[in-house]
């Protein structure tokens, strides 16, 4: 990571403080041994993971106070990892995964930033129907709806790793893929509800998007 430009910063609940190094900008490369390309990473796409966001930022709020008492959490497409490092805070049982080669290193550099303890990690592809993952009582995630292809790829991500009893809770920020993505949680047998952030969340501009709570119970 020589070549990356970094930003240590501190993203502030009520009452948690959350440290972060983050990559400075989007404007960040480095793929020297061509690992991302590999892996279908476009230089484009590669800085996306280590920002944050402000769908990240929503659906760290909302775990700061939901209920995660004995519940097995998974987020998903966690990149800087926000919400879990947030729910290891709380004590929470939480693993997080990501596709991109370099969310792990970052991961463990802010488990040590915060003293958080550890936090499970693995990365895969949504396509993978052999990662061990098991399943989930709780599984998060935000701006996950990039493609038309994550519609099927997302949905049959979740349903694989949710226990019969489970909450799915995805921040979009109006991508346009979420109401197709709704529409196949259904066909899975997910009640959904559409909701609006709080408008207490600091981000700098209004948030255009929904949290989407979608509920699997057999």
């Amino acid at each position: 990571m020589t070549a990356c430009q970094l930003r240590y910063q501190t993203i502030e609940f009520d009452n948690i403080d959350i440290h972060l190094r983050t990559l400075k900008d989007r404007n960040q490369f480095d793929d020297p041994n061509g690992k991302a390309q590999a892996l279908g990473i476009s230089s484009a796409q590669w800085p996306l993971f280590g920002v944050i966001w402000d769908s990240s930022q929503i659906l760290a709020h909302e775990m700061e106070h939901y209920c995660i008492e004995n519940k097995k959490i998974l987020e998903v497409g966690c990149g800087m990892a926000l919400s879990s490092m947030l729910l290891k805070k709380r004590n929470a049982n939480i693993t997080a995964t990501d596709y991109h080669p370099e969310v792990e290193a970052f991961l463990q550099e802010n488990i040590k930033l915060n003293q958080s303890g550890h936090i499970p990690f693995l990365r895969t592809n949504w396509k993978d129907t052999q990662d061990n993952l098991g399943c989930f009582d709780l599984i998060i995630g935000s701006d996950l709806l990039y493609e038309k292809e994550h519609i099927n790829l997302l949905s049959a991500f979740i349903h694989r790793h949710a226990n019969p009893h489970c909450e799915v809770v995805i921040v979009d920020p109006g991508r346009g893929n979420h109401a197709a993505f709704s529409r196949k949680m259904k066909q899975l047998n997910y009640s959904f509800t559409p909701y609006l952030p709080k408008s207490a969340y600091p981000l700098s501009h209004a948030f255009k998007g929904k949290i989407l709570h979608f509920l699997h119970q057999d």
